[in-house]
């Protein structure tokens, strides 16, 4: 029998394999996970209008309705606020030249039945462009 008086200690040393094993892990998911930024881009000539003013205006048909229901065809005030009248001046205003755009600009609190009267009154009178006129709301 061998008995000794004390262990023999065994030396201590640090193993780096595992850590540079996790660091090559830790690498290599971060050169996935990047994204490179490339910027691309394309050199783009607009043209430009060269163009006189057009002097010939186009055909209109201006509708006011005020929020106290009043009706407005091209400025000239209508007698009564029934379809057929209104009708009856846009009938007078078109000309036997093209159809005119009917624009209706009406006020915000005017009541929704004049402009559908409006747009009734134009289908009445054969017009079927019709468009309205908008504003931005002020800040």
């Amino acid at each position: 029998m061998n008995f000794q008086r004390g262990r023999q200690r065994e030396e201590l040393e640090i193993n780096l394999i595992p850590m540079i094993d996790v660091l090559l892990v830790i690498l290599i998911f971060l050169m996935i996970s990047t994204t490179y930024s490339k910027f691309s881009g394309l050199e783009i000539n607009l043209p430009t209008a060269d163009a006189t003013q057009n002097k010939e205006q186009p055909n209109e048909i201006n509708v006011v309705v005020t929020a106290a229901g009043e009706i407005m065809v091209n400025r000239a005030p209508i007698e009564g606020r029934d379809i057929q009248s209104i009708a009856n001046a846009m009938k007078r205003l078109t000309e036997g030249g093209k159809e005119p755009v009917v624009i209706i600009n009406a006020d915000a609190k005017a009541a929704h039945q004049s402009v559908i009267d409006v747009m009734q009154a134009a289908q009445q009178a054969g017009l079927s462009h019709i468009s309205f006129a908008t504003q931005q709301a002020q800040r």
